[in-house]
């Protein structure tokens, strides 16, 4: 386990995308690229681009292995074979985008890259099913097309650097969120805020074991963990993933998403509903990250009444919130924790049995940390947000024994206006969270935790039960504390006393000057 660090520590490096040099080449691209969407939906166009950017990829890593193949005395770079090896696409001739860059501006460009998508996958098991395929439908401008495929093919011009992976999956990763933003609550489903997901995966530190997903959207979980271990000295290896999606094209875009970055996940043959066919039925995962849609009233509760997850209480068949942390907890290995999203009302709402639910899961002593987030973090959700993080073991050996213990946070007053409608979180602003979650929980070189007036508390279980199970954090870190002057207090009151006099003294004298020149002026009697 890498070292935590205390409040007072330095923020770890941000590898956001759209942070540093880059910012400038993926804005310019985005602007350009969004130009030429012209009538089309965002919706639509999203897999459009998405799916150029994802064979620019796959191209640009193949022409890097092959340049290598030819320098390579006796090697073939023609053996598809010599490219499998290295986990790298074998891309066929007519699908490689020099030749489809060469034809951008001929009117068959759309069943070139149909028919270019189409081989990919059918070279590539693990792409079955995954690439876009509608390039040549009528109602996409091929004028427009070429023009995108030429922008998208200045991505990995230049040095070997720039012709990496990073590079495209910064790239595939910006136009995710501006698609969310244009797209608003339809964006919000398929990405989380890059701020909290860094958040979440900061907290609950998945270095090790098994991480899953039950809802991955485009895969952002996977991707800032991967980014997490990388970043601080692990392996990749380290790690198996799961995930789930319901929704197809979503769950292409998490496909393609991870093997742009090279992240190898079992997100199961296809998209299926979480709740009606578990993909991993059997998994016990060590950590678990998930921004569940929230109150979804249609997930076909009515038809699991008594499905073994259940352990705390059926949850409403009208609203999905605590069929998520019921999943959740049932998929926790027993060391297990979990860190997800939720709406705020999960943390007071006693509608249709939830509070009962939520009351025994608290009873269970499964709450680790509650977190109150602030307000305009997500794309189209207007409904305030929380962070929830569970174990099944707050006696586990490398921590601190918390048993009978939750921590509180509220973040409410954090973040900063990136624009009119969307806050994000500073990397110092994570780091100190974090840090106080790691402070709390004892770990080595965490520092010491201490109750903060404003901003956190740790509280037993008896003080919930006194609020009658309510989680929200603002109940529980109360106001923010005065700073100390160092002024005696009754001397400071004898002295805002003293001045308080003088000042309605003062107040006095004025209303009888303002009363005798009215007065003089034949007003008043």
């Amino acid at each position: 386990m890498a070292k935590s660090k205390t409040a007072a520590q330095p923020a770890r490096k941000s590898r956001q995308a759209g942070n540093g040099a880059n910012l400038g080449f993926e804005e310019k691209l985005w602007q350009a690229a969004d130009k030429m969407r012209g009538h089309m939906d965002p919706g639509e166009y999203k897999h459009v681009a998405l799916g150029l950017v994802f064979l620019k990829y796959i191209s640009d890593a193949f022409e890097q292995r092959r340049e290598e193949l030819a320098k390579e005395k006796g090697a073939d770079p023609e053996d598809r074979d010599e490219y499998l090896a290295e986990n790298v696409f074998w891309v066929p001739k007519q699908a490689r985008w020099k030749s489809l860059q060469a034809n951008a501006k001929q009117p068959t460009i759309g069943k070139l890259l149909d028919d270019a998508m189409v081989a990919i996958e059918k070279e590539n098991p693990s792409l079955k099913g995954v690439l876009p395929k509608d390039y040549a439908r009528p109602t996409l401008d091929k004028h427009r097309l070429g023009e995108l495929i030429d922008l998208i093919g200045t991505i990995g011009l230049g040095d070997q650097d720039s012709r990496s992976k990073d590079v495209l999956g910064r790239v595939y990763e910006y136009f995710l969120s501006k698609f969310a933003s244009a797209e608003g609550r339809k964006g919000g489903e398929f990405y989380t805020p890059r701020c909290v997901v860094r958040l979440l995966v900061e907290m609950i530190e998945p270095f090790k074991g098994r991480v899953y997903d039950p809802c991955c959207g485009s895969s952002g979980m996977f991707v800032q963990s991967d980014e997490f271990i990388r970043a601080h000295g692990g392996r990749l290896g380290d790690i198996a993933i799961y995930g789930q999606e319901s929704n197809p094209t979503t769950w292409r875009m998490a496909k393609m998403n991870l093997a742009i970055r090279g992240i190898e996940a079992n997100l199961g043959p296809q998209n299926a509903d979480t709740f009606h066919n578990d993909l991993h039925k059997d998994l016990k995962a060590d950590f678990i990250l998930a921004n569940p849609p929230f109150n979804v009233s249609d997930w076909g509760g009515e038809r699991l009444r008594n499905d073994v997850r259940w352990k705390y209480g059926a949850p409403p068949v009208g609203n999905a919130n605590f069929a998520w942390v019921e999943h959740m907890i049932h998929h926790l290995a027993p060391n297990g924790i979990t860190g997800f999203v939720l709406a705020n009302g999960s943390m007071s709402s006693n509608q249709s049995g939830e509070g009962d639910i939520r009351k025994a899961i608290i009873e269970a002593d499964l709450v680790d940390c509650m977190i109150a987030l602030p307000g305009q973090l997500f794309y189209g959700a207007l409904i305030p947000a929380c962070l929830w993080f569970l174990t099944r073991n707050k006696k586990n050996g490398r921590f601190r024994d918390r048993s009978g213990r939750t921590l509180f946070i509220d973040t409410r007053k954090m973040g900063h206006l990136v624009d009119r409608t969307h806050r994000d979180f500073s990397d110092e602003e994570i780091a100190q969270v974090a840090s106080t979650y790691h402070a709390w929980r004892g770990e080595k070189d965490a520092g010491k935790y201490a109750d903060t007036p404003g901003f956190c508390k740790s509280a037993s279980l008896e003080e919930i039960r006194k609020h009658n199970h309510v989680l929200t954090p603002g109940r529980y870190v109360g106001a923010e504390a005065v700073e100390d002057d160092g002024e005696p207090f009754e001397e400071k009151m004898k002295r805002l006393t003293t001045s308080l006099r003088q000042q309605q003294a003062e107040a006095a004298k004025l209303d009888a000057a303002i009363a005798t020149n009215l007065k003089k002026l034949g007003y008043g009697g």
